[in-house]
């Protein structure tokens, strides 16, 4: 399902844990400080990275389909040609109620292959943005 409602935004912005497929270790870029702003507002980030040991002091894991514990919303930080591949995980882990994918990021046949399998879906949208823009 598209979400395209402010009511149905902050139904999914009222879930705790994001994995943060593509997480930055690099202050300053989105994939960053994006993470950083929703751990700050109480978020349970997980990042993953295959090429970081560590962001926000906490493991980075190589895929999606690695994170150990339920990971209720996916947030995509990497090119659209690699968000059919992501879908794909998140679908096979079936813990996973969202995928959002950020500004710039959009693969409509993915996403539909989620909204199919029974995911929320969010495309071409900052999460922070939305936070924002939602409860100030």
């Amino acid at each position: 399902m598209s979400v395209e409602s402010d009511a149905e935004l902050r139904e999914i912005l009222g879930l705790e844990t994001v994995a943060v497929v593509g997480c930055s270790s690099t202050p300053g870029k989105a994939a960053h400080d994006v993470p950083a702003y929703l751990r700050e507002r109480g978020y349970e980030v997980v990042p993953v990275n295959p090429f970081a040991e560590t962001i926000f002091d906490r493991r980075a894991y190589d895929s999606l389909g690695d994170v150990e514990g339920d990971v209720e919303v996916v947030c995509v930080f990497r090119p659209s040609e690699e968000v059919a591949g992501i879908v794909e995980e998140a679908i096979e882990r079936g813990d996973v109620r969202v995928v959002w994918t950020q500004l710039g990021i959009d693969d409509p046949v993915a996403t539909e292959r989620a909204a199919d399998a029974g995911l929320s879906v969010v495309s071409d949208r900052c999460m922070k943005v939305q936070h924002r823009r939602l409860y100030g």
